[in-house]
Formats: structure tokens, sequence, C-alpha cells
């Protein structure tokens, strides 16, 4: 992360990166208001009598026939601009995994357990609800991911009292979590691989590489060959985002000595605004429109892959989240940090529920037709239903913890060291 005078934080001391983190928490809960807002208004316009219009525009498609790429609109959002969001992502994990919370093994261990259970037992949960229904052979990986913009917005409205542990807990977590959910892309939704593309996208990676390790900084340079790694991943059957993932992973984040911020912190600053207040909005506006009229609710509800969806994020996150995490730390795996409650840890659990982007792609990759559309009315049920249950715990907590006038690691009490 970069301070306002652009400085590396990475190298600073720790005091000026818990602030430059704080900032960037705030930049995170703009976007995930943003994503609120287009979510909103994309569900206006699909039960409106606009929708004709809104859908027209969502199938519009533009673009070269050449390679495959004569795309509609929405799935240009889905597969070209949700690639920038999926790049800041691989740059957060290779910031988190070098030199953030997860590079320290006895950190990182309670948030990676932590989001393994957040990812299990939702997916057990959705393949045994759904279990012989259509669709269920892949629907099952749909509660499987935690939107860190909406969540963080949700922590920051009504939890700003919560101590800067259980932010970092909850950032790490998501970050976790973000890998697993590319992985299942890659692994689950990737068939019919062409491996001369496959082998172009290896080797244009690698010279991606190449580049950054002689230090070579020249945007005229990796902005078409970010293009070219897109096209290639595309065109040898792997969903595209998996681009921005790995162009991410593949980014220098040590700062050298005559640097002011390394390569993955300038475009982690620069990029990050966008990808959360234009390119994740973008996408939930053409990916959010469905629904939810009483027919569709009633056909929904009737849906067990849809009805899944929601047990799956609704009550499969916490009690992942939640039951990984006080397993970890009662067998001394993990460590709990001590400024943080049990009830506060059931809050972060809850956010965790709030599934929304990733899950809206892995729902349109998933299924189609009607079936995507009641998958999608569920994520976002599902979603704004966890939100409201950690917002509702996260405020009593805060009333508590202002009428004690005690600091976080006192309101803990005894439950806060278990």
């Amino acid at each position: 992360m970069l301070s306002k005078n652009g400085a590396a934080l990475s190298d600073a001391p720790k005091r000026a990166r818990t602030v430059d983190f704080g900032s960037y928490l705030r930049t995170e809960t703009v976007g995930g208001m943003v994503l609120l807002a287009a979510a909103a208004v994309a569900l206006l316009l699909a039960n409106s009598p606009a929708n004709a219009i809104y859908a027209a525009v969502r199938d519009f498609e533009v673009g070269p026939h050449l390679l495959h790429l004569d795309l509609s609109i929405g799935e240009w959002a889905k597969d070209g601009l949700l690639a920038i969001f999926f790049f800041v992502a691989g740059l957060e994990l290779k910031r988190e995994l070098v030199i953030g919370e997860l590079s320290n093994v006895r950190s990182a261990l309670l948030p990676v357990i932590a989001a393994i259970g957040g990812m299990i037992v939702p997916a057990a949960l959705a393949f045994a609800i759904s279990v012989g229904a259509p669709g269920h052979e892949t629907a099952w990986a749909i509660p499987v991911a935690t939107d860190i913009a909406f969540a963080l917005g949700v922590l920051a409205l009504t939890g700003s009292w919560m101590p800067t542990a259980a932010r970092v807990f909850l950032l790490s977590l998501a970050v976790v979590d973000d890998l697993g959910g590319i992985l299942v892309i890659a692994i689950v939704f990737t068939s019919g691989l062409d491996l001369l593309w496959l082998l172009a996208a290896v080797v244009l990676c690698a010279l991606y590489w190449f580049l950054q390790h002689k230090r070579i900084r020249s945007p005229w340079i990796y902005v078409p060959l970010a293009i070219a790694v897109w096209i290639a991943v595309h065109s040898c059957g792997i969903h595209a985002t998996i681009a921005g993932v790995a162009l991410g992973l593949l980014t220098r984040v040590r700062t050298d000595p005559d640097e002011d911020a390394s390569p993955a912190m300038r475009l982690e600053h620069r990029l990050q605004p966008w990808s959360a207040g234009l390119v994740v909005p973008v996408f939930a506006f053409f990916a959010a429109g469905v629904p939810v009229d009483g027919d569709a609710l009633v056909s929904m509800f009737e849906d067990r892959v849809a009805v899944g969806v929601i047990i799956g994020l609704v009550v499969g996150k916490f009690v992942g989240i939640f039951g990984s995490s006080f397993i970890a730390v009662k067998l001394r795996i993990g460590n709990k940090p001590s400024s943080v409650s049990w009830l506060d840890m059931g809050a972060l659990a809850m956010l965790g529920g709030v599934g929304f982007t990733v899950s809206l792609l892995i729902t349109e990759l998933a299924l189609e037709g009607a079936a995507a559309e009641r998958a999608k009315a569920a994520v976002l049920i599902a979603s704004a239903l966890a939100s409201l249950l950690a917002a509702a715990t996260l405020l009593r907590r805060g009333r508590k913890f202002n009428g004690n006038g005690n600091g976080a690691d006192e309101q803990g009490g005894n439950v806060t060291h278990g």
C-alpha cells in the first residue's frame, strides 16, 4: 500500500502501515456502497417496464468475431472488466503472502483455517440440499465466496468501534477466500482446453515475469502484454478472469532501494478505486438484474438449488468460519486476536455470508436461463440477510461498547482469551 505522499508503507514503521490500512478500508467501504447502489438500480430496472431495454443493452453483442470476441455487453463485464477486479485481488493476495498478514505462519493460520471452513461447509450444505436437482453438479460452488467490498462496507458502517485486528482478520480471510473462489473457477469451470492457446498464455505470463524481474516499468509494454494474456486465456478455455489473477501474482511486491513503492503497490493503489468504484459495480449492474416479484420468489423457494445457495451463505458460512476458528483456537493451532471476543468473531463470521460478486459470477458459470436467475436472486437475498444479521449484531455490541466506555480488549472480558 501507498501513503498519501507515495511512500511504500511495507518498509515503514508498523504504526504508519496501520494508518494506511485504515485508508484502504475506507476506499473499500465506498466501493461497497457503489456496488450496492448498482445492484439496486439493476433490480429496479429488471422489475419495471424498462426491463426490455435493460435486457437489450445487456445482451447486445459487440466485438470482433475473430477469436470469439463477439461477446454481449454483459459478457464483456463478466469476462473482461472483471479481470481487472481479479488482477487487484491477485495483487492483494501476493502482497499478503509476501509482506502482509499471511506471510507470518502463526498469524495466518487462523484466517486461513477460517476461510477453508467457510468454503467447505457452505459447499457441502448446498450440495446436500440440491443433490438430484438440475445443475447441482456445479451449483454447490456458488456459496463458497465472500464479497470483501460489501462485507467491509457493512463492518465500517456498523462496527467502526471494532479493533483493527478484526478488520485484519476479515480482510485476510477474504483474501484466502478469493483464492479458493479462483481455484474453483479455474478447476470446475474449465473444459475443452486448447493446449496451443494455453501454451501461449504460459509463455506470455513468463514474459511478464521476466520483465518484472528485469525492472522494466513502461506501461506501453505491459498493457498490450496483459491484453494478449487475457485473449490467450479466454481462447484456451479457462475463464478469462484467471488471466488477471495470474498477472497479479507475478507482479513484483518487494520495494527496491531506489523506489518509493513496488510495482504491485503502485498498481494496487491506482487500480483499486477503479475496481471498487467502476468494474465491480458495472458487473453487478448487468448480473443482478433478476425478477423478484411474488411468482419469482415462490419459484425460487421451490428450487432446491436456490434454497441450497441461501442456506449455504447464511448458515454454512457462519458455521464454517466460526466453527473452524473455534476448533483451531481450542486446539492451539491458531491464535485469536486478544482484542476480539468470540461474540465479535461471530459477527465477522456472519459477514462471511455476503457472497455477491464472485457468487454471482459462479452462478453465471454454473447455471443458465431461469435457473441462473433464481440462483442470482438467492445470492442477493442471502447476502442481504447476512448483512442485516451481522449489522444487527455489530450495532448491539457497539451500544454496549460505547455504553461501557471500555476498549475492545476490556470488552471481551474472559471470553477474549478463550
